[in-house]
């Protein structure tokens, strides 16, 4: 019997957990097991050449939110060409409603749950041609009936199986790895409050299956552990073996950050830059919100330990807000994102909620007033509270937050914007909505453009002199982009030949700079002082910057100043 395990990843980078969780936990059973990973971005058609070609008897579909209608279209597919192909689906979005969701597809078996136990039992009553009543998590028709093995208890997840093997191909990949099952919250939106509890697994087996990983020189793990420092003990001692090891590997962890302690700080404090990522699910900062949603954390808590994390500088932040909850209005949702953009994240991701199916969000829609589409990803287009035009308008910002502030490459030209309106969403939703009105968001722009269309935006927004923005804007430009080539709408000053004077000053000893490749740029404002304190002072200056490595910048205004060279 031979067995086909299909992951459909939202992305070619993402990996797929839970079918190497199913094929770890039946490798000693005597049936071939074959895995094959496809994205979302691949045609359906190819998908099905694909498993066609495999010849399996049974093909496993895991099925997510972002995957449902590519699973419903290659079961179509699969079942057309050769119906005696067995299809069995497992994953969240099966796990609810189960019996519906068989009766109105075209599977053969589902999985609720929990899958690595009840795939075991299946596997062997497939092998021994027995039946399959009474293996629990099972749902599966029979003669036009669907059966059900009935609720499967919580596993040990100790009998987990290491699902990583010395074969597999992990390069340029994002590795999922989970070192516990479980959240000791209990948020209404989230399927994780469906469960009661946190299973964690033991702290030696963790280390161990982590070196396996850091030797094969992954480059990203990604713990999918729900709140993965919920256990003082058990974080400290994650976080201490990954510290001292010598790896270049980077671990993300989504984490509560109001639950880190002193102890737990003077820890990080020490980590090498780079060495973890953590995300930090803020949702909102109204308190009333937050217990609509059965959520008890204290902004101030985040903020504080939010900011000590900052100060350190070597770890990065992504924290998350989520628009369309219940009892939040525009006007809450708007100092929701003033209140968390003070903390300067490195990356801010504006959500809209989704209600999931099982999730008890789900059952106060009605109460809410929440208005939601019927297919995935559910997500909320209107409530009581907040109008759908309004919800627009907040993923308009969502655009640009991500490609402005996330991307990291603006700040200085979001230094100059930013005091010129009343607050911080004000700015992004007038650059937003000026996006709209322009088809940027409908379009692909260049690089260059995502630059230039700051001088157009203020030109029709705030009306100031554009000469002093164009300096500000070169500055950004250089610093992340190309060093030898600049737009025709910034203008270079230094001519070639001081270039090379510069140089044959460097060779002499006049001046000592640090890099060896670099562009000269002349400035009419002291970027530096501006960058410092946000004043502008106009006159003379010169910066070089390193084309090797972004954020290398030097301040040479004295030297070319002294020595009267472009005079």
């Amino acid at each position: 019997m031979k067995v086909l395990l299909v992951g459909i990843n939202s992305r070619f980078t993402h990996s797929n957990l839970a079918i190497r969780y199913l094929k770890a936990f039946t490798e000693d059973l005597s049936y071939e097991s074959l895995i094959r990973e496809f994205s979302i971005n691949d045609r359906v058609e190819r998908i099905v050449e694909e498993i066609i070609s495999e010849k399996a008897d049974i093909v496993v579909l895991s099925c997510y939110i972002w995957n449902k209608y590519y699973v419903k279209q290659i079961s179509n597919l699969i079942k057309l060409i050769d119906n005696n192909i067995k299809l069995l689906y497992g994953g969240p979005e099966v796990s609810f409603d189960s019996e519906n969701y068989l009766k109105d597809s075209l599977s053969d078996y589902l999985i609720e749950g929990e899958g690595e136990e009840t795939f075991r039992e299946f596997i062997q009553c497939m092998i021994g041609n027995n039946s399959l009543k009474g293996v629990k998590g099972l749902y599966y028709k029979e003669n036009g009936e669907i059966f059900y093995g009935g609720k499967r208890k919580l596993m040990d997840i100790n009998n987990i199986v290491f699902p990583y093997t010395k074969d597999d191909d992990l390069n340029n990949k994002i590795i999922y790895f989970e070192s516990s099952r479980g959240c000791p919250f209990n948020c209404k939106y989230c399927l994780s409050s469906t469960i009661r509890g946190v299973r964690f697994m033991n702290l030696e087996r963790v280390k161990r299956d982590l070196k396996f990983l850091i030797d094969k020189k992954v480059k990203l793990i990604k713990f999918v552990d729900r709140t993965f420092n919920c256990s003082d003990e058990f974080a400290m001692g994650i976080w201490g073996y990954l510290m001292s090891i010598d790896t270049e590997t980077t671990f993300h962890f989504e984490i509560s950050a109001d639950i880190l302690n002193d102890k737990q700080l003077k820890l990080l404090e020490k980590a090498p830059k780079g060495r973890f990522q953590f995300e930090v699910g803020v949702q909102t900062t109204n308190n009333e919100v937050l217990k609509n949603i059965n959520r008890f954390v204290v902004f101030e808590d985040i903020k504080k330990q939010v900011a000590q994390l900052n100060k350190y500088g070597n770890i990065k932040q992504h924290l998350d807000l989520i628009a369309g909850l219940p009892g939040e209005n525009l006007e809450s949702f708007k100092k929701s994102f003033n209140d968390l953009y003070t903390i300067e994240p490195d990356e801010i991701q504006l959500g809209f909620l989704k209600i999931l199916k099982g999730a008890p969000m789900k059952d106060e829609v009605e109460k809410w007033g929440m208005v939601y589409a019927p297919y995935p990803p559910y997500e909320i287009l209107k409530t009581s509270d907040i109008s759908y035009e309004e919800i627009i308008l907040l993923k308009r910002v969502e655009e640009v937050v991500d490609k402005y502030y996330n991307s990291r490459k603006f700040k200085t030209i979001l230094k100059y914007f930013i005091p010129k309106f009343e607050n911080v969403f004000d700015f992004y939703l007038s650059l937003g909505t000026f996006f709209y009105d322009k088809g940027y968001l409908s379009r692909s722009i260049s690089s260059v453009d995502y630059y230039k269309v700051f001088l157009e935006f203020n030109d029709e927004h705030l009306n100031l002199d554009n000469s002093i923005l164009k300096e500000i804007v070169k500055f950004d430009y250089l610093e992340f982009n190309k060093k030898k080539y600049m737009p025709n709408f910034l203008l270079r000053d230094p001519s070639k030949n001081f270039e090379r004077y510069l140089k044959e000053s460097q060779r002499k000893g006049d001046i000592e700079l640090p890099y060896t490749d670099y562009h000269l740029e002349n400035f009419k404002i002291d970027i530096i002082k501006f960058l410092d304190n946000g004043q502008i002072s106009e006159g003379e200056f010169y910066l070089i910057f390193d084309t090797s490595e972004a954020e290398n910048i030097k301040d040479i205004s004295y030297f070319i100043n002294e020595e009267k060279i472009l005079k």
